[in-house]
């Protein structure tokens, strides 16, 4: 019943906090004059430092990298946003992230079972493949597709409809697995399945009217997959 898995990479794959909180906190202190200055960029992006978390409309969750420093811009002057995109694609590149579950056992499991597996994120390609890589990944998907790869950003799904082309198979056998609203809406638009899993910044609640299922985290998707051929 189902053929391929597309997972987003950011909150799904890894941990969202434990991955992007440590970054923004540097990111920041790099861009910023001093203490103050660095309060305001983090109000301006939704990061909360003195927990080390971000608002829940933050743009890091799911906006691209332009998206953010487009926000940015205003409390940098002289600053341009091709420039600031680049700098920003430069640090996440360099980001240490935190898998959600061991990601190498699970993708081979899943692999085995002659699924294909993508990944869609509206991080830029570029540290999209260097944090797959990083983790081991690379030879353990068939698809990698950031905002800048030519098919647009999430909600829309021009990431998920290019996989669907490349790939030869019908939306309905594909689950679209992510932990924001623009994950599952993106899915919906692709005719896919959606699950969401709760490993990013958006609660159950916020998550379940846009889903057809919501796991606490991609390790349970075999069970889910065995659930289903039962």
């Amino acid at each position: 019943m189902i053929d391929a898995l597309l997972f987003d990479k950011d909150g799904t794959l890894f941990d969202f906090r434990k991955s992007w909180g440590a970054w923004a906190q540097g990111f920041l202190a790099g861009l910023s004059t001093g203490p103050e200055h660095a309060a305001r960029l983090a109000a301006a992006i939704g990061y909360l430092p003195e927990t080390n978390d971000f608002h829940p409309e933050s743009p890091v969750i799911a906006a691209t990298a332009a998206d953010i420093a487009e926000t940015l811009l205003p409390h940098l002057p002289g600053a341009g946003v091709a420039e600031l995109t680049r700098r920003i694609d430069q640090a996440a590149a360099m980001a240490g992230m935190v898998e959600a579950v061991p990601l190498v056992p699970l993708f081979t499991a899943l692999r085995a079972r002659g699924l294909k597996l993508g990944i869609v994120t509206n991080d830029s390609e570029r540290p999209a493949r260097a944090h797959i890589a990083a983790h081991g990944l690379s030879g353990l998907v068939d698809y990698i597709a950031g905002y800048d790869s030519g098919h647009g950003a999430k909600p829309g799904p021009g990431m998920l409809n290019a996989f669907l082309r490349e790939q030869g198979i019908r939306p309905e056998r594909v689950a679209m697995i992510g932990d924001s609203r623009h994950d599952m809406e993106a899915g919906h638009a692709a005719g896919m399945r959606r699950i969401a899993v709760l490993t990013g910044i958006a609660t159950e609640a916020d998550l379940a009217p846009h889903a057809d299922l919501v796991l606490p985290d991609i390790g349970a998707l075999p069970a889910w997959l065995d659930g289903l051929s039962g």
